[in-house]
Parts: C-alpha cells; sequence; structure tokens
C-alpha cells in the first residue's frame, strides 16, 4: 500500500517576512482557509493509502502535530530530524520506518510547501506512478511547463513508456534563454520534488551509490524513541550523515545507468510551489485592476499589485507592479520582478543576527500563543492565549518576575504552594525565583496580558520543573 511521506522541512526564506525559519511557509495559510501542510493531507481524500508520516524540523514539531491534531486524521507518527541534511536522508529514514511495517511498502514523497488545484489529475498521476513503483521503477512526477521559468529544475523526457516516459536526465535551473528552450521543445517538464518508489528498492539504489547516508540513516533509526506522536532518532548518528538531495543521491545515478529504472509522469494538475511572492499573486483571486489584497487595505489607482497586512491599514495611490507584505513587527516593499532577492535581504538580516529572520512577533507553542507587544529595558508585555485544557510547563525564572491579568476565560494558576482560578479582570502576582504554571481548564481560550519586569527576558531563563509536552 502507498505510504504518503510528507516532507514539512525547509524555511521559505523568499516568503520573509511571512515565512520565517520559526514559522516556514508549509504551516502558513497562504491560499485557501487551511496551510499548505494540511492542503497536502487534504488533497490525499479519496485515495487508498495508509496513515501518513511526517517529517520536520525539530523546533517545528508542535506546530505540525497542532495542524494534523485540527484535521483529526490518524497518521504513522512525525519523524524528528535533529538537523536538516537535505531530501535524500529524510526520505532514507521515512524508508526504514515504513519497512518496520511493511516489507513491500511504496513511498509517495510530497513536499509540504506545494499547490495543487486539480486534485482528480493527481490522483490519476498518482495510479500511474503506482504501476511503476511496483516494478521497482524511481518515479518523479514532472510538471507540464506553462513558461520558461529559471526559477526550477527540469527532468528531460526519453523513451515513451505508453502513459509516461523514462528520464533522461535531471537538468539544473536554467538561464533564460535556455528554459524558453526547454519549454518549447517539448521535452522537458519543471522538477516537481514528488517521487514514488519502493523504500526497499530507494534504500537499495541509495546504499549503492551514497552508502554514508544509507549507514547513518540506518543507525540513526535503530534508536528510535517514541514521544508522544513524535518519532525521535539517534542525533550523535544522524549529524555524521551527508546532507544531499535525492535528485543528486538516487535519481541522477539512476539516470546514468540507462536501464529505464528512473521513470517520468507528467503531471498538469494546476501546480505551484509558491516560490516567491510573484508566484503568490500569480495563483492569489485578483480584482478587475490585477490587485490581490488581504488584510485592511485601501487603495486608489493601484494595480498588479500584492498586499498582505497582519494588523493595520495599508493604503496605496498610484503604484503598481509591486508586493507589500505588512507584518506586526517587519514591512516588506519590492517590485514584482524582483521578489527572488528576497532572500538576499534574509541573508543580511541574518548577518546582523536580526530576531525578525527566526521569529514573527506572534509565536506558537504547543500550549497555544504570546504576541509581544511592547518591551523596554527593563520590561516586557506579552497578550498570551492558552488553549482550552492546555497547560504551560511548571516553572521558575531567575532574572524576572511576572503579572498576569486575565482578559477573558478561566485560568488556573499555580503560585508558589497555592492554587487559585482567575477569571476576566483579575490577577496574580508572580515573584522572581517562584515555581508557576498556567493552566487553561474551561471550554474557551484563555487570554491574558502578561508583564514581566527584571533584568533578562529571553526563553533561555525558562527553568522548567514539568512539562506535559516533553520540552527541556
Amino acid at each position: 500500500m502507498i505510504i504518503p511521506i510528507i516532507m514539512a522541512g525547509g524555511s521559505g526564506t523568499r516568503l520573509w517576512p511571512l515565512s520565517r525559519r520559526g514559522y516556514p511557509k508549509q504551516f502558513l495559510n497562504l491560499v485557501g482557509e487551511h496551510t499548505m501542510f494540511q492542503q497536502t493531507i487534504k488533497r490525499l481524500n479519496g485515495l487508498t493509502h495508509a496513515p501518513c508520516v511526517f517529517i520536520c524540523n525539530e523546533e517545528h514539531r508542535f506546530l505540525a502535530a497542532e495542524q494534523v491534531r485540527h484535521l483529526n486524521v490518524p497518521h504513522g507518527g512525525i519523524l524528528l530530524e535533529p538537523v536538516g541534511r537535505d531530501t535524500a536522508p529524510a526520505i532514507a529514514l521515512a524508508a526504514f520506518q515504513a519497512l518496520k511495517g511493511d516489507k513491500n511498502a511504496t513511498l509517495l514523497v510530497l513536499p509540504a510547501d506545494h499547490v495543487i488545484d486539480n486534485q482528480a489529475k493527481f490522483h490519476e498521476a498518482i495510479k500511474i506512478a503506482e504501476r511503476y513503483a511496483q516494478n521497482d521503477k524511481l518515479v518523479a512526477f514532472g510538471i507540464v511547463a506553462a513558461s520558461p521559468e529559471t526559477g526550477y529544475g527540469y527532468i528531460k523526457r526519453g523513451m515513451v513508456l505508453n502513459d509516461a516516459f523514462e528520464i533522461d536526465s535531471f537538468v539544473e535551473k536554467p538561464d533564460l534563454t535556455n528554459a524558453k528552450k526547454y519549454v518549447c521543445s517539448g521535452k522537458y517538464y519543471w522538477n516537481s520534488g514528488v517521487f514514488m518508489f519502493k523504500a526497499s528498492r530507494y534504500l537499495e539504489i541509495l546504499k549503492q551509490h551514497r552508502l554514508a547516508i544509507y549507514k547513518a540513516c540506518e543507525k540513526a533509526m535503530n534508536v528510535e524513541t517514541p514521544d508522544l506522536d513524535f518519532i525521535r532518532i539517534d542525533e550523535s548518528e544522524f549529524l555524521t550523515c551527508p546532507a544531499e538531495s535525492v535528485d543528486y543521491a538516487v535519481m541522477e545515478p539512476t539516470c546514468a545507468k540507462g536501464n529505464g529504472d528512473a521513470v517520468v509522469v507528467p503531471l498538469d494538475a494546476g501546480w505551484s510551489d509558491i516560490g516567491s511572492f510573484s508566484s503568490l499573486w500569480e495563483i492569489s483571486k485578483q480584482d478587475n485592476q490585477g490587485n490581490s489584497f488581504d488584510g485592511d487595505i485601501k487603495s486608489v489607482n493601484t494595480k498588479n499589485t500584492l498586499i498582505r497586512s497582519d494588523n493595520r491599514l495599508v493604503a496605496t495611490v498610484g503604484i503598481k507592479n509591486l508586493v507589500i507584505i505588512d507584518t506586526k513587527d517587519s514591512l516588506l516593499i519590492a517590485h514584482k520582478n524582483h521578489t527572488q532577492s528576497v532572500k538576499e535581504i534574509v541573508n543580511e538580516l541574518k548577518d546582523a543576527d536580526r530576531k525578525e529572520v527566526k521569529l514573527n512577533r506572534e509565536v506558537y507553542r504547543p500550549w497555544g500563543k504570546y504576541d509581544s507587544i511592547d518591551s523596554g529595558t527593563r520590561f516586557q508585555v506579552k497578550r498570551i492565549t492558552v488553549n482550552p485544557g492546555a497547560k504551560l510547563s511548571i516553572q521558575m525564572h531567575h532574572h524576572r518576575s511576572e503579572h498576569w491579568i486575565v482578559v477573558t476565560g478561566t485560568a488556573k494558576v499555580t503560585n508558589g504552594d497555592k492554587t487559585i482560578l482567575l477569571t476576566e479582570n483579575q490577577s496574580t502576582y508572580i515573584p522572581l525565583g517562584t515555581i508557576h504554571a498556567l493552566e487553561n481548564p474551561g471550554k474557551v481560550p484563555l487570554e491574558l496580558i502578561e508583564v514581566q519586569t527584571g533584568t533578562y527576558f529571553g526563553e533561555d531563563d525558562i527553568v522548567r520543573v514539568e512539562d506535559k509536552y516533553g520540552r527541556k
């Protein structure tokens, strides 16, 4: 049976400041009511398959778990990568995991940050691919190229195989001249990053061509440790694993043999990886002036422009072909033709060690979220939302005291040796060094304002005594 492997790694830096290292694009609602990660799961509806297995970075584990919980779907676990090592090792981990339950497992590898409009055509392509995968072929899904894109790698097709093609070669991202030639020839597809193959066959080829990756992943999975919905692996062994994409490690060496074991199935189903703000504009709903607005936007004589605003009014007059992204802590203004260069801004921010690279002002946690409203040299103010039934860790701080004021809902508060219930407009003070905890025993979200005072407000000043989510 097919086991969907949903790859939820990556940082989506070209979509900064919406997408950030701590909250990347696959977990955002960019198109529609569900996140891209959730859409990847939902588009499998109607397809016969085993429960999905998810792969994500350690720091995104609670994002993934919470978004799966909201869909209320059974799954085969969330594999945690201690560090990113690209797609070849990630798929190897999933293959070893799949073989523990099914020696004939067929993997459908799906990046979690794609949009596919036509689900029926997507399912048709999967059924075609499954027939080849059952015959020990390694199958790539090639997107029927609609334009000469320079931001994608390409797959050149070879011999015709009825409803698919042997793969002649994989081609790196071309310049515009070559991209035009590829599209005009009709022999090239965009490389979607979607694959299908037997888990055993993938590992067999990986072992032949990238033994170091195979051994490191095998050893890492030998000490697999279940933790809630998560599957933890041996970090020290995985750190020895080389970083390499599935294209380089497995697909290209298979093509080079020329034995027809690598196959491409064409996919024409309204695909996009939303790799830039210009591609987000292209797939978003537009008005009769070519504008795509999300938020409180007022415009006059504005054309072909993408604007997104989180929390305040954005007004424009006499502009065109721009991207304006206004978040609670950052503002990006770019020409639509230069959105691929947003990554350069991100690199500059990294070099300057700016916090805006990693986190939004609003930060999600397994128990809910907080929004850093204001801060100064001796204070910090947060708006905290705790989900029904959720509880923050039992903790204390060495450098700050806290004052909690309940805005809505009911708070169960542990403050030293006392446990109290607080409702709207009630408050409590947590002195520095006091062991405390916050819980929402109610049926509606708990919202409160937290005022911190002290000399240091970093998250590493949280000393956890006990935590239901296994954090240290």
